[in-house]
């Protein structure tokens, strides 16, 4: 039993816990243990390991701690064996967990139409097994992909019921995830003051169940929002906790997002040379953990701060029709909106006014595509069946 602390907002919450780190791992590692350590750990645990049940939850540990840690071969290679030892267990459970870990690899990975499969089995796998934290993960992965990609209509109502069961069940990790998921997609269509109460109120519970990653996150939320009120300096100093707290915790991609809203926050300002600088080290680390989405949001960034320093309006619009394409060929509908709402402001000689790339994840690692195929393909010689993990992994 997790111990619990009452919200102000009313609900008691549990203390955050990580439901990926199972059998032996789940009493020794915490939400907040260092992702190296993680490893460590799981790959010890993987070596004692008697059962192929034990095998398989151990190599979801492996899985996790490496797509944390930007290591995407080593991920997708872990997952798919963690789903070929659960299913030889005939566990569904952990089959479903291990393909939640490979959906949330390949949206990593920017291969959103694999990540959806992946994900919709994993739901499936889990509600026959009976298990709902799984099925809840596997569906808030499903929500989190179409929210990326700007298919907001879609997938509202599927945040706002996470939402609702996560805080009937008291579960805080999950809270802060459904909260920052709705608080993004407000932020995003101009409801800021309702965006920036929704990322204060994240920020509340994940500091208060003792949750380092979703804090920074919703850290980062409420700088963005402070940022587009004009409260740079307080914006810069959220930040700068959040960087901390990701720094501490080796979160590769929420750094990575972490330096990009930096960029974002410095462009509003109109410190644009500042700006480029940010932008141009979040692409170094996206492309180094091999995160196509990313690397051309950020890539978005340094083209929109380049142009606005008086960078040659040809080559600008060159950048911006490569980008399109990328967008396009990602699914990223939103980042696609903001290439072509700055064509327009070339055109029209406009200020540039807003950051790039808000079309961003609330999980950090969530939230590294195509280039990355190899690492979260299907399963390999999974035998055929008709259910839907079976047509997801080949």
């Amino acid at each position: 039993m997790h111990s619990a602390y009452a919200s102000t907002y009313g609900t008691t919450y549990g203390k955050a816990f990580a439901p990926e780190y199972q059998g032996a791992l789940g009493s020794r590692l915490s939400v907040n243990t260092s992702y190296e350590e993680v490893l460590t750990g799981a790959t010890d645990e993987l070596r004692r390991a008697r059962t192929e049940l034990d095998r398989a939850r151990a190599g979801l540990a492996v899985a996790e701690a490496n797509r944390r840690l930007g290591r995407v071969e080593e991920a997708g290679r872990a997952w798919r064996e963690s789903y070929r030892r659960a299913r030889g267990a005939e566990e569904p459970a952990a089959m479903a967990w291990a393909l939640w870990s490979g959906g949330t690899l390949a949206r990593q990975c920017g291969r959103l139409r694999l990540a959806r499969r992946l994900l919709a089995a994993a739901a499936e796998l889990a509600a026959r097994a009976g298990d709902r934290t799984a099925r809840g993960y596997a569906l808030a992965g499903l929500a989190e992909t179409g929210r990326i990609q700007g298919d907001y209509a879609a997938v509202t109502e599927l945040h706002e019921r996470l939402l609702a069961e996560a805080r009937a069940h008291g579960e805080a990790r999950h809270t802060v995830w459904a909260l920052e998921g709705i608080a993004q997609m407000n932020r995003n269509t101009g409801a800021y003051d309702t965006a920036l109460a929704q990322f204060e109120e994240a920020a509340l519970i994940a500091e208060g169940a003792g949750d380092a990653r979703g804090h920074a996150w919703a850290l980062r939320g409420v700088a963005d929002v402070l940022s587009v009120r004009g409260d740079t300096d307080r914006a810069l100093a959220l930040l700068a906790r959040a960087a901390e707290i990701c720094a501490e915790l080796e979160l590769a991609g929420a750094l990575a997002y972490n330096l990009k809203m930096r960029g974002n926050v410095l462009f509003r300002a109109g410190r644009y040379a500042e700006a480029e600088e940010a932008y141009a080290g979040a692409r170094r680390r996206f492309h180094a953990m091999r995160e196509p989405r990313g690397e051309s949001l950020a890539r978005l960034g340094l083209v929109k701060a380049r142009a606005r320093m008086g960078r040659d309006v040809a080559r600008t619009r060159r950048d911006l029709d490569e980008l399109h394409r990328v967008f396009d060929r990602i699914g990223l509908h939103h980042a696609r909106e903001m290439v072509e709402k700055f064509r327009a402001e070339l055109a029209d000689g406009a200020e540039l006014a807003d950051g790039a790339g808000d079309a961003e994840p609330a999980d950090g690692g969530g939230g590294s595509g195509n280039g990355n195929a190899a690492a979260v393909e299907e399963v390999p010689g999974a035998r055929p069946r008709r259910s839907a993990e079976r047509r997801a992994v080949g």
